[in-house]
């Protein structure tokens, strides 16, 4: 699961076989026997695990329905778009009947300490899941060659796989299928792995015996809570993605709201503080994916080094990266913000000026209000 916070970009295209073959004969079918294989076959295309879910999601949809309502999904109005068929997956793909959902982790195993680069305030900080490549891709090939491998033992079915990339209720899915619960901040956690997964699922047009859903064990913890720098995690269980920096850094194409700009500190993409801060995550293990790997030295770069990259640098180096989907404006407009929280020095005044005339008003906007952080820093913040 991506990602700090409790929601994705919906990317339209996915993998599927028509629903119009016949459902298998019960007789054509081992279960034990293909839940066994499906299982050595995930781990074989490199996910850590896999479970089979059912797919009756009414509590989930009366949760989901409430925070709709509150409003607390923001400007995402693909969250609402699409009516029930997030929590009802059989009208989402009819003849649906089964899930199969699996993780895949992508903690990079060589990044720089995330405690440390957010505690150095003239370096960015990129969420972790997106520091190497983006995964939407890579897992809707992975889950596509499962499905191969699935009729080749079973012959033609009908399914349609999703790596965030329709509406689908992942993570109530994945906890319906044994992979964790959800915690207090909203995201999944597996007690022996943590929280650093990506999610990913396969919709079925025939049965597969389901798997006993994971049980919660939070607890009385709350640290996720406190930790949240911009106060988005507003009780157990209900995350106000309005206030979530990942949805200010990603989703929100507009002006970032004063009162949070502050609190954003150096994190230009995403944020990672709430599964930073769970005890689970101690049992976190760091990816074999190769794919997962940082590029460009994303994982501590200096944040003026990063606001010099022209549009045509931009586009080149996160070609390919989950960060390439905000654009180049959004990029100096996040960066700009992080510059009028770092310490006041030549170079951090240098490269905000060498944007005060930037074509974009939301840029320009943002290094406006950054200079103007520097020009009322306390003594001890001056320039010698």
């Amino acid at each position: 699961m991506k990602r700090a916070a409790a929601f994705l970009a919906i990317i339209p295209a996915t993998l599927a076989h028509p629903m119009n073959t016949p459902t298998l004969p019960a007789a054509q079918l081992d279960p034990p026997a293909l839940l066994a294989d499906l299982r050595r076959w995930s781990r074989e295309l490199g996910f850590a695990r896999l479970g089979v879910a059912h797919i009756d999601l009414a509590a989930d949809e009366a949760h989901f329905l409430d925070w709709l309502r509150d409003g607390f999904h923001g400007e995402m109005g693909y969250m609402s778009r699409h009516g029930v068929k997030r929590t009802r997956p059989a009208e989402l793909l009819p003849g649906t009947v089964s899930c199969i959902s699996v993780r895949m982790d992508y903690w990079p195993r060589d990044a720089a300490d995330a405690h440390a680069t957010l505690a150095d305030a003239g370096v960015a900080y990129v969420s972790r899941y997106a520091l190497g490549r983006d995964y939407h891709k890579l897992m809707r090939s992975r889950l596509q060659s499962l499905c191969d491998r699935i009729k080749g033992a079973v012959g033609p079915f009908g399914y349609r796989v999703f790596a965030d990339s329709a509406p689908v209720l992942e993570k109530a899915l994945a906890r319906n299928a044994g992979l964790g619960w959800i915690g207090k901040h909203t995201n999944l956690i597996d007690r022996d792995a943590g929280s650093y997964f990506f999610l990913g699922e396969i919709y079925l047009d025939f049965k597969l015996p389901g798997e006993p859903a994971a049980t919660a064990h939070c607890g009385s913890c709350s640290a996720c809570i406190p930790a949240c720098p911009t106060g988005a995690i507003v009780g157990p269980y209900r995350l106000d993605a309005r206030r979530c920096i990942s949805y200010l850094t990603i989703e929100l194409a507009g002006s970032i709201p004063l009162e949070f700009r502050r609190a954003i500190g150096n994190r230009i993409y995403g944020c990672d503080d709430c599964q930073l801060a769970c005890p689970w995550n101690k049992f976190a293990r760091p990816t074999a994916e190769p794919d997962f790997a940082v590029r460009h030295g994303l994982d501590h770069a200096q944040l003026a080094d990063l606001f010099s990259w022209t549009e045509a640098q931009f586009v080149q180096r996160t070609q390919g990266s989950a960060i390439h989907r905000i654009g180049y404006e959004r990029w100096l407009r996040n960066i700009a913000v992080a510059l009028g929280n770092a310490p006041t020095s030549p170079a951090v005044l240098h490269a905000l000026e060498s944007r005060e005339a930037h074509p974009s008003p939301l840029v320009r906007e943002h290094v406006r209000w950054a200079l103007a952080e520097h020009e009322s820093a306390p003594a001890d913040q001056d320039l010698p």
